[in-house]
């Protein structure tokens, strides 16, 4: 919780890829809040009304999962709402004259992107929510230590700038420092 706060200040795509984790985690401690006790919190060692805070939170997460059906897999809809905002800055980013920095990246992006839509069932995700996936794909295949191809990398640095870029502009979107006109 304390995390996901900094990063939502910090760095939105950050934040959002740390919450599919917090959902993951939540999963495979089978949605038990003593399990995640024991797994996640006690190791943190916070201060006890940090920890009642954290518990809370992790408690709230998991009504959410139950109440939203996601507790097999999906994500939850506080996390969509954050890729629907990200979508509607990322069209009006595309469209500005004012922020060619951003379009040269999404167009070197965009082969990538085209071709992780049309693996799978991927095409009704929103766009962004591909770029995402894939991210988190290539960081679970390094937490299981596999081999990640020279592809896979090239895609995933050409995905990683850009929604470094949407991330930076999202923040100075918040703070009313971004010019698209």
């Amino acid at each position: 919780m304390f995390v996901a706060k900094q990063l939502k200040e910090t760095n939105i795509a950050e934040y959002l890829l740390y919450m599919w984790q917090v959902e993951d985690m939540i999963r495979a401690n089978g949605l038990d809040i003593d399990r995640i006790k024991e797994t996640l919190i006690a190791s943190a060692h916070l201060a006890p009304e940090q920890e009642k805070e954290l518990v809370e939170w992790y408690e709230n997460l998991i009504d959410m999962m139950r109440i939203e059906g996601t507790t097999e897999r999906g994500h939850l809809q506080i996390n969509k709402n954050i890729i629907t905002l990200l979508t509607d800055l990322h069209l009006q980013l595309l469209r500005s004259p004012k922020q060619p920095f951003y379009s040269a990246a999404y167009y070197k992006a965009l082969p990538f992107i085209v071709e992780l839509r049309t693996q799978g069932n991927n095409r009704e995700l929103p766009e962004l929510e591909n770029c995402f996936d894939a991210l988190y794909g290539v960081w679970l295949l390094k937490l299981q230590k596999r081999e990640i191809s020279e592809g896979t990398l090239q895609a995933t640095n050409a995905i990683s700038r850009l929604l470094a870029l949407l991330s930076d502009c999202y923040k100075k979107d918040k703070a009313g420092q971004l010019e698209l006109e």
